[in-house]
């Protein structure tokens, strides 16, 4: 089946409402926690232990939040492969852990074009860190898990109570093809605004 024990994620969500679907597995199956903003306080008011990005990286959110999760740290523990000696070799030198599942939603560009927000605020809406970890995560699917859509929760709860704290192949690869649909969507959500807006 090609299962793979999930020993570490990162949380990073503009919609939070159904944490507290995942929250009691993550706890179950001793699935540490790496979360940032927002979502870190979401987590640590709901009694769930978290660790913020900052923490684990070491270094500091910065440019109003727009650099957060761009860490070798993070990116590397996600695109790292398992079975890779030289990744593995790497890792250890430079002390950075695997992470193996990325639950990651986007800002909502489209909600807020729809709401006629005005271009200078609207640009802070580009998502760049979430698309980057979905990306990363969606692309090792051999070794990671990637939940992109909060209406997958349930089904991450599901397989998890069913491989005991492990997921399938088939749910990883499902799961990324779900993730680069919806990055492929969300930038062409911003390709055709901008387009729209130049004057040639």
């Amino acid at each position: 089946m090609n299962a793979k024990k999930i020993k570490r994620a990162i949380i990073s969500v503009s919609d939070k409402s159904n944490l507290k679907l995942i929250l009691p597995i993550l706890k179950k199956f001793k699935i540490e926690i790496i979360s940032s903003g927002g979502s870190y306080k979401k987590i640590n008011s709901m009694n769930y232990n978290c660790t913020e990005v900052s923490n684990y990286t070491g270094f500091s959110e910065m440019l109003d939040g727009r650099v957060k999760t761009l860490h070798p740290k993070i990116h590397a523990g996600i695109l790292n492969i398992r079975k890779n000696t030289k990744h593995k070799k790497e890792l250890k030198k430079q002390n950075i852990k695997n992470i193996d599942l990325v639950i990651v939603d986007l800002y909502p560009f489209e909600k807020q074009f729809n709401e006629k927000t005005k271009s200078k605020k609207l640009i802070e809406y580009i998502d760049i860190g979430g698309p980057a970890l979905i990306r990363s995560a969606a692309k090792n699917f051999n070794d990671v898990t990637v939940i992109s859509n909060i209406d997958d929760y349930s089904k991450l709860v599901k397989e998890l109570k069913i491989n005991k704290g492990t997921t399938s192949i088939k749910f990883r690869k499902f799961m990324s093809a779900k993730a680069f649909s919806l990055t492929a969507y969300y930038d062409s959500v911003i390709s055709n605004w901008l387009n729209n807006q130049l004057d040639i």
